[in-house]
């Protein structure tokens, strides 16, 4: 199946969203082992959800150091996240993601 890039950068930005939210990989360390991809990929993906006008943010776990924390989705703005969870078979197949 052949995917425009947008489509795939779209879907990527989703489905972070989604594992961020479900709490199923809330890190970047989680994001790499659950989906493969590359960490800077993972990095790059958390920032561009503001271009979507998702509201990510880093949580600094109390009393951790060197960043250890989780982040979490406050808003998904115009996105319908359970449009999202509906597809999530059809965005990991989209992005070949186990």
């Amino acid at each position: 199946m052949d995917v425009s890039k947008t489509k795939s950068s779209f879907y990527r930005r989703l489905y972070v969203a989604w594992l961020i939210d479900s709490q199923t990989a809330s890190s970047v360390p989680a994001l790499t082992e659950v989906t493969g991809m590359p960490r800077r990929t993972a990095q790059d993906t958390i920032a561009a959800l503001a271009d979507l006008d998702i509201v990510c943010e880093f949580e600094q776990q109390d009393g951790a150091r060197n960043h250890a924390g989780r982040y979490q989705i406050r808003s998904w703005g115009p996105v319908d996240k359970n449009w999202v969870g509906e597809h999530l078979v059809q965005i990991k197949q989209v992005l070949g993601y186990p």
